[in-house]
């Protein structure tokens, strides 16, 4: 079967109205995002059982069919690595597409590792080996060849056969549950919309700060979102990582100082470094008590560390046992943050996980099991404290 190419809107309403009796779609989008804030939408493919489209995004104007199709609450929107594509989604149509099945996630109840790759998913389920060529086409490009359209057509031809076949394995071991409450953290709105006051905490090295300069460095990290907002540019472009918290960490107070930072040139400071300055003020200027507090490792003993590393034996036994990925499991920061009775909203204490394994690891830290060795293999058991 050919698949379709939509590059009008009469043709996306037919489409949709085709579409529209699935009981689901599976989903993929093209975009390009190396020169701007946002995602440049290009394609949205299309899959139900009988039909692959490529919609044109470049060429429509009417979405609204669209817009019914991927928020119609009875069709299962399926995806693979979802959170690109319901960020573009959301910005182009208004709203996150709802319900949704991303295959990585269910592959990693499934015991293919973590964050496992689309093309590495299909070779392992499906043995398809999947063309790797046109990785890096620049999708904006008009008019696209046969082998880009087949190429962008895959991404949804076998995401069918790999949704349907995990569908019927997790139903089979009763785990289809356990994934709603990932699915709906997916399709939180909030996750999509920028956030400037809250970016810093995605600054790295926000650690090597301290003091005031940690208001700062706030300051600057939301201004510097809202300028790449406003003129969709790349926030690197607006002003780099590494002179954001220099300028945090040695303070400048005028124009010749900010000379003096490596990483900003003269056009940049006749440009913003009014603006700077005025963040480096309202930093400075920031209460101790509404100073940012970055996420700091927690500090743990020897014995604590000999626990974490107990725990982490445990995660690998339960996935074992359940042929889940020990790493969707638990993290060693989410082990650590238990042990040191840290946890109240870990993951670990809360829906399958703690079925899983996070009742385990409390029973062991309780002391109610132990680790032990039995016929070279490593074991949990029960300690009888009678």
């Amino acid at each position: 079967m050919q698949d379709l190419f939509i590059s009008d809107d009469a043709s996306l309403a037919a489409l949709t109205g085709t579409l529209s009796a699935s009981r689901w779609l599976a989903v993929d989008t093209e975009f390009v995002r190396e020169r701007t804030y946002f995602p440049e939408p290009c394609l949205l493919q299309l899959a139900n059982e009988n039909t692959v489209a490529c919609v044109d995004l470049l060429a429509v104007s009417e979405l609204d069919p669209l817009v019914a199709l991927l928020t119609d609450p009875d069709i299962v929107k399926v995806f693979h690595d979802a959170s690109q594509d319901l960020e573009l989604l959301y910005r182009l149509i208004g709203s996150v597409p709802t319900p949704i099945f991303d295959t990585q996630v269910a592959a990693t109840l499934l015991g293919h590792g973590d964050q496992v790759g689309y093309a590495a998913l299909a070779k392992d389920m499906l043995d398809v080996d999947l063309d790797k060529s046109h990785s890096r086409t620049d999708w904006r490009q008009r008019p696209l060849t046969d082998a880009q359209i087949q190429y962008a057509g895959d991404d949804v031809r076998y995401l069918r056969e790999i949704y349907r076949r995990q569908y019927q394995t997790l139903h089979e071991l009763n785990r289809l549950d356990w994934l709603e409450a990932d699915f709906t953290a997916a399709t939180d709105p909030n996750r999509y919309r920028p956030d400037p006051d809250n970016v810093w905490k995605r600054l790295k090295r926000m650690h090597t700060l301290k003091g005031a300069q940690l208001a700062v460095a706030r300051e600057l990290a939301a201004w510097r979102e809202r300028e790449a907002i406003e003129s969709n540019q790349p926030r690197r472009w607006v002003l780099a990582d590494d002179a954001l918290l220099d300028m945090a960490r040695r303070g400048p107070n005028s124009e010749a100082d900010l000379k003096r930072i490596r990483g900003l040139n003269h056009a940049q400071i006749d440009r913003c470094g009014e603006s700077w300055l005025a963040c480096i003020r309202r930093g400075r200027e920031t209460p101790r008590e509404e100073w940012p507090k970055p996420d700091i490792r927690i500090r743990l003993d020897p014995s604590q560390e000999a626990l974490v590393d107990a725990a982490m034996a445990i995660v690998k036994l339960c996935g074992h046992e359940h042929s889940v990925s020990p790493g969707s499991l638990a993290s060693k920061r989410e082990l650590e943050a238990l042990v040191a009775g840290q946890s109240n909203d870990s993951p670990l204490l809360n829906g399958w996980r703690h079925q899983i394994v996070g009742s385990s690891i409390e029973r062991f830290l309780d002391g109610k099991t132990c680790l032990s060795v039995r016929n070279g293999h490593l074991v949990q058991r029960p300690i009888n404290l009678e």
